[in-house]
């Protein structure tokens, strides 16, 4: 919204107040109309692999007069003002074989405003992403076996309308003999550079490429009239090994997401699937794909693999959840009005939950493998999120993609951010203990999963809901105070394990390490004391983070402190393990560590004797195992 400096100050002086001024950019609101001007052609030279960086040439149909152009903010997904302007660079405009003038909104950095002068009816705008060199700058997105071509980095749209308005026409040139998979239709292909059909410019944003040099595709739904692929691209042809009973899992997952949901949103999917230890991982839904990467072993390392098993079902979920239905607040007109996270909860904490589920009745996961996982996630809010149980609540961690837009955090266990993600799934567990309570069993989450999501074969435009419809589909399914129900558990303060209770399980803890844990340390390369000292270390012993008010925390430790020496020895992690292990045989001594801060070293004195401590799932055999009935295949 527009607002006059001059208004406000007139403003301020008949209430007393001191002159202020109230500034906001000139950029035309988007209105709900055809774009009329003509069709954006966008086409895109990906070959430079050498220096990382896309070249954009467009040209985009406007009448003579103010044209006002918008670099992507708000990328859907990250579900915050997240559009990399920072490698946006070498903007040049022209007309009519003229360079014109651009100016940078004061007030908004992704605006940039020109006047199309008199007899031309299009500009010509070239520009180049430079894309991250290393991590340190971003994702890396190209390499010299691969790349990720995503829209909102590599266009500019005219303000003034819904993207969905906008129609356009994109084209990608790639390296010499790679393929690539994508969500959009093939128009023409001419040697390396592809033409792709006519697409608006909302679903253009929703339709991500990868290519490669080293390339696969599988498909999952062989025969079915809505085909599903999974398009591979790889560091090295030998992790694209795939085995026939790999191919059976995810099929499998396909045929458990469709007995689930009932109906399906889109013309055909497709999982653009990285295999790379060079291009950064990834995992980003779309309505028609989804971007996901994974280090190299997905395939050729299988039993070492499964940790990051749900990554594919998790994304292949949000085609139902967060790309059809989504929150009202979220689905804005274009990419450059802000987002509403508020029901993150759903979006992100359902598709959580469903991801494993779904990982556990495909045979992504084995039974074990999916109960280690929920044990190690509900003892993050039984024991591990302190900032929980004190001062910040799951409604509001929905705010964190805009606060701290995944930037690494001090102290994540106090800070709680996004949350929504695990402490909704561990919700969405809550409620499906909670129907099957009021029903005897009869009706379950998958009565909800149906009901709200399964809705519509084949559309994939965006239907929105509030809290208030999810309240009444639950109503529909069991008769409840569910806004209560539902606003306790995001507004308060309380553990969130009750679902397990409610399923026939209790979380416990052990000195054994589970495989969960252990896979979760060897990806992460930590070790993870969390429920004992209080502490996770990571690499040569840098302390990654510290429990807020535990052991470690109350003795002097922080994040960035690297642990030198334990108990007189150098540190490895199987040392730690032996000094806690031997304070809860020996209460008089203490844990010895020699730390190093910043230049300084210095010996702290842990008085912990509780023991090594890791989480389990133990049955309740007084009630029903329904925790074995969610998991099992339909």
């Amino acid at each position: 919204m527009n607002r006059n400096p001059l208004a406000a100050a007139i403003l301020a002086t008949a209430l007393g107040c001191t002159a202020f001024a109230v500034y906001a950019d000139d950029t035309p609101a988007p209105q709900n109309v055809p774009y009329s001007a003509g069709t954006l052609k966008i086409d895109v030279d990906a070959t430079d692999i050498a220096h990382r960086v896309f070249r954009v040439h467009e040209v985009v149909p406007a009448a003579p007069g103010p044209l006002t152009l918008l670099y992507p903010q708000w990328i859907p997904g990250n579900h915050s003002p997240t559009g990399p302007i920072d490698k946006f660079a070498g903007l040049v405009v022209k007309a009519n074989g003229q360079t014109l003038p651009w100016t940078r909104d004061q007030y908004n950095v992704y605006a940039f405003h020109v006047d199309v002068p008199q007899g031309a009816s299009a500009v010509e705008v070239e520009f180049q992403y430079l894309s991250p060199q290393d991590m340190r700058q971003g994702r890396v997105v190209m390499t010299p076996e691969m790349l990720n071509l995503q829209w909102n980095t590599v266009s500019l749209y005219p303000a003034g309308y819904y993207a969905r308005q906008i129609q356009t026409d994109p084209s990608v040139k790639l390296p010499a003999g790679w393929q690539f998979g994508s969500a959009l239709d093939v128009a023409s292909q001419d040697g390396d550079t592809v033409h792709f059909k006519s697409i608006n410019y909302d679903d253009l944003v929703d339709s991500p490429i990868y290519a490669g040099k080293y390339f696969k595709r599988v498909d999952l739904d062989p025969g079915a009239s809505t085909p599903v692929h999974m398009d591979i691209v790889a560091d090295d042809p030998k992790f694209l090994a795939i085995t026939p009973e790999q191919v059976k899992i995810h099929k499998a997952l396909i045929e458990q997401m469709y007995k689930l949901y009932g109906a399906h949103h889109y013309n055909h999917y497709d999982f653009l699937f990285s295999l790379s230890d060079k291009m950064s991982g990834n995992g980003l839904e779309h309505h028609r794909s989804s971007e996901d990467g994974t280090p190299t072993g997905y395939f050729t390392e299988w039993d070492k693999s499964w940790v990051m098993r749900d990554l594919l079902s998790h994304e292949f979920n949000h085609s139902w959840d967060g790309k059809y239905r989504r929150g009202a607040d979220l689905a804005t007109p274009n990419f450059n009005v802000p987002m509403g996270d508020s029901l993150l909860w759903v979006y992100e904490g359902q598709t959580q939950f469903w991801g494993q589920v779904m990982a556990a009745r495909s045979g992504l996961w084995s039974n074990d493998q999916f109960h280690e996982m929920i044990a190690a996630v509900a003892a993050n809010y039984d024991k591990g999120r302190p900032g929980l149980a004190t001062w910040r609540n799951v409604q509001d961690t929905t705010n964190d993609p805009t606060i701290a837009q995944r930037r690494p955090l001090p102290y994540r266990n106090y800070q709680a951010s996004e949350d929504y993600y695990s402490a909704g799934q561990m919700i969405w567990l809550d409620v499906d203990g909670k129907l099957r309570e009021l029903t005897g069993n009869k009706k379950s989450i998958d009565d909800f999963g149906k009901a709200f999501f399964g809705v519509n074969p084949g559309a994939w435009d965006v239907d929105t809901y509030t809290f208030e419809d999810v309240v009444k589909t639950l109503n529909d399914i069991a008769p409840y105070d569910w806004k209560s129900y539902l606003r306790t558990r995001l507004d308060g303060h309380g553990p969130l394990i009750g679902g397990l209770a409610s399923h026939g399980w209790k979380l416990v803890y052990n000195d054994k390490p589970s495989a969960a844990i252990k896979a979760a340390e060897a990806f992460r390369h930590t070790a993870d004391f969390t429920y004992s000292l209080g502490v996770s270390v990571g690499k040569e012993g840098a302390i990654s983070d510290v429990l807020w008010d535990g052991p470690a925390f109350n003795a002097g430790l922080s994040p960035g402190m690297t642990i030198v020496a334990v108990n007189g020895r150098s540190y490895d992690p199987d040392a730690m393990k032996d000094a806690v292990t031997a304070a809860a045989k020996d209460t008089s001594q203490p844990i010895e560590l020699l730390l190093k801060n910043f230049d300084e070293y210095k010996t702290v004195r842990i008085d912990y004797h509780g023991g090594l401590k890791y989480p389990h799932l133990e049955r309740d055999t007084s009630k029903p195992d329904t925790l074995s009935q969610l998991i099992k295949a339909r």
